[in-house]
């Protein structure tokens, strides 16, 4: 006991990994997860060892945290700012609006303690954030003594545990079983039925890869274009095919123009399939692969930044840069945010798409400087990472009254909006500010799990008196603010804003920030049509409910 208590990183990675393994325990379609299996053990060591950890630490980690939080959603945040989306922010407005009347009003009606209403939100709302935007704020309220911002501190982390735990389940129900019957559909058909309706041509999943890729290279034997030039055979294509290479008898001849093919010469061809396989009937009979004959090609990721490339057409910008055909370099790939476009003739490309050219390594050097800059995402630029973290706690001691209540944002609101602002500045063009999504998604996970585990520790000697205190209210409450806005949205969505259903379903799982649901969901049907919806509300509300942490605090602490 001595040792823990002496050594807190023992006790601390030790709710780390303990929490995680709960974490992964399932029954049916629940699990708890590893942040809520991290609180849990953390809050029972906590108890038993009373070991202690620096409040410094926990504002470290909660900082970098919620800055990669906001780094990852920047770009779809702001993408989704536009009168498409505008029917789905109104779902987020109804769940903050109910979360923090309904938060509000259980703390005058309960007479409950600023630490306890915020738990409530953070928990029932299921988002792990705002544990850490009222922690903090609670901790510069200038009206508590020192002990009174420590118990309320743990009554947040308490609090989130129980409402979190029946707010999962509740949610996870509501959303995968029972909405389906009060829409009165078959999850798994209507998501099929839209997918059918809405999908483009050619559309993958993640896992998946075209059989037949639009770029290949072909052998051929040459037969019918005996006596022709390369120039002519390219020509005839309308330079839609480039000849990479020419073997004649045992020698690899240099490719040039003027090069005149003859009989039984082996020719490589690249270009897009159907080019390739017209011009192939050009040449004479297609051959097996030849040792030899092939041609490496190098692979460039290009950041669209010039001004001239701005909504041009794939031909057009062919067209104007004449490398692509004489030196054999094609789109293969077009990259918008999140979203693959197909590499076609007529697909407009705007600024900060990303352009995966394939070809000659000399010819991909002169396109990159007509086009944009090569993408930069190979190391994490902490140079970028550290101003925004650094901007977003300047951001977070801006103080604002609105009457004789002082509210502000926090590190942890501060750095939220910064990390919107950095990753979405960082978004247009790709060419600085490095931060690698795997990189990204650890610090997030990381930091969010080590500061929930300090968090646990420091509450655990208190949690249990607030459960007896309360009793059954928490648990109500959990289920309470799920099933209010929930069903609130689940009406106003199809009857006046008219989304679809496998969409509204969505992206009511969406709004409450609950991963577990979504993956419940799309389990039942069998499908990831209901994630459309889910990922415009869940970056509205992963950015706009973990400032409803210092509002609450704000107004209930003054």
């Amino acid at each position: 006991m001595g040792v823990l208590k002496d050594n807190p990183e023992l006790v601390l990675f030790a709710s780390l990994a303990l929490g995680y393994l709960v974490g992964k325990l399932r029954v049916g379609p629940l699990t708890l997860g590893g942040i809520c299996g991290t609180l849990i053990v953390s809050l029972l060591l906590g108890a038993w060892t009373k070991a202690k950890v620096s409040d410094d630490v926990k504002t470290v980690f909660f900082a970098l945290f919620i800055f990669a939080l906001g780094y990852m959603a920047g770009p779809q945040f702001f993408r989704n700012l536009n009168r498409k989306s505008l029917r789905f922010f109104a779902l987020c407005g109804i769940e903050l609006v109910c979360v923090l009347g309904i938060a509000f009003g259980l703390a005058k009606w309960f007479d409950l303690d600023v630490g306890t209403a915020s738990g409530i939100l953070a928990g029932a709302a299921t988002e792990s954030a705002v544990v850490g935007t009222a922690t903090e704020s609670i901790g510069k309220l200038s009206n508590l003594t020192s002990a009174q911002i420590t118990e309320y501190q743990g009554n947040v982390a308490t609090a989130y545990t129980v409402c979190y735990l029946f707010g999962l389940i509740t949610i996870v129900l509501y959303a995968s079983q029972i909405m389906p019957m009060m829409l009165r559909i078959n999850l798994r058909d209507a998501s099929r039925e839209l997918w059918e309706r809405t999908r483009s041509q050619g559309s993958l999943d993640a896992d998946e890869r075209p059989a037949l890729p639009g770029l290949v290279g072909r052998t051929y034997l040459v037969t019918v274009a005996d006596g022709q030039t390369v120039g002519a055979l390219q020509d005839g294509q309308a330079d839609r095919v480039t000849v990479e290479s020419v073997k004649r008898g045992s020698a690899i001849l240099d490719v040039t123009p003027e090069l005149e093919l003859t009989l039984s010469d082996l020719v490589l061809l690249v270009g897009r399939r159907a080019n390739v396989i017209e011009a192939g009937r050009r040449i004479g009979p297609e051959t097996p692969g030849v040792p030899g004959l092939d041609s490496p090609l190098a692979t460039q990721q290009v950041s669209v930044t010039e001004k001239s490339t701005d909504g041009r057409t794939i031909d057009e910008l062919q067209k104007a840069n004449p490398e692509f055909y004489r030196d054999g370099v094609y789109v293969s790939d077009i990259g918008r945010g999140d979203q693959d476009l197909p590499a076609n003739g007529d697909t407009v490309v705007h600024r900060g798409d990303v352009l995966t050219l394939v070809g000659a390594r000399s010819g991909l050097n002169k396109l990159v400087a007509r086009i944009g800059s090569v993408v930069k995402n190979d190391a994490t630029d902490f140079i970028y990472l550290g101003f925004g973290i650094a901007a977003g706690s300047l951001l977070g001691q801006i103080v604002v009254k609105i009457g004789d209540v002082p509210l502000s944002l926090g590190t942890g609101g501060g750095c939220l909006i910064s990390g919107l602002l950095f990753g979405w500045f960082r978004s247009r063009s790709q060419t600085f500010g490095a931060f690698p999504p795997q990189a990204a998604a650890t610090i997030k996970d990381m930091g969010l799990a080590i500061f929930i585990a300090c968090t646990g520790l420091v509450s655990g000697p208190q949690a249990w008196p607030l459960l007896k205190q309360y009793g059954a209210l928490l648990p109500l409450a959990g289920i309470a603010m799920v099933l209010v806005p929930a069903t609130l949205s689940l009406v106003v969505g199809r009857r006046l804003l008219k989304i679809d259903k496998p969409l509204l379903i969505g992206a009511i799982a969406g709004q409450q920030c609950s991963t577990p649901a979504i993956t419940a969901v799309t389990q039942v049907a069998q499908s990831s049509v209901p994630m459309l919806g889910y990922t415009i509300t869940y970056a509205l509300s992963n950015f706009l409910l973990p400032l409803t942490g210092p509002v609450l605090v704000g107004v209930l602490g003054h």
